[in-house]
């Protein structure tokens, strides 16, 4: 049997998160405007794809899909004592960059089989523009591997809101569109995971150019 979806602990801290600082700030500083919300499943295993801009997109979209959503995390942050207790109790799971770290994977499909949403940007980096122009097979294997669908989000807006020398926020507009559920892949083989990463790609800078 399945243990719980999420922890009691890392709900309450999550929602504490959520309501006092990232739904303020999304709503009111950011202005933000969110389309599709009826497009997500609000139970049941789940991979997140989007765009990536900004360090405010894992929790800006976690908040507009109304559930929580597991990212992976760079493996230095899990070396600083507090933020790595942190990070790990909101479902931050680390992640070695420019390998194919087995570890972080083996924790993204623990995540999806006990239910979570886990979240993949499909560049796998931030982009200047915040549109996808060498997306990565990565999310594609974990829906496959889960047996989960694919839901992709689009954040309009995001790579605008630090700027060089800036250690504030700015108040940019933000559009976050999140599109209809793409089947899962039915194998792992190399051509089906590309066909399917490429139409997340495409929905998602389709998206993308509907600007605000």
């Amino acid at each position: 049997m399945s243990r719980s979806r999420e922890p009691l602990i890392s709900l309450a801290l999550y929602h504490a998160f959520k309501w006092s600082i990232v739904s303020p700030m999304l709503h009111a500083y950011f202005r933000g405007r969110i389309y599709g919300v009826e497009n997500v499943p609000q139970s049941g295993p789940l991979v997140v794809v989007s765009n990536h801009a900004s360090y405010f997109d894992p929790p800006i979209v976690s908040n507009c899909v109304r559930r929580p959503v597991a990212y992976m995390a760079k493996e230095e942050l899990f070396d600083v004592p507090v933020l790595a207790q942190a990070i790990k109790l909101y479902g931050a799971y680390p992640v070695s960059r420019g390998s194919a770290d087995r570890n972080a994977i083996r924790a993204a499909l623990e995540y999806l089989d006990n239910g979570w949403a886990v979240g993949v940007f499909l560049e796998g980096t931030r982009t200047p523009d915040g549109r996808i122009q060498d997306p990565k097979r990565g999310a594609a294997l974990l829906a496959a591997k889960a047996k989960a669908p694919i839901l992709p989000v689009c954040l309009w807006g995001s790579e605008k809101i630090l700027q060089p020398g800036s250690p504030l926020p700015r108040a940019v507009p933000l559009s976050i569109r999140i599109g209809q559920l793409i089947d899962t892949p039915g194998s792992t083989n190399k051509e089906e995971l590309e066909a399917v990463t490429h139409k997340c790609t495409t929905v998602i800078n389709e998206m993308h150019d509907l600007g605000r």
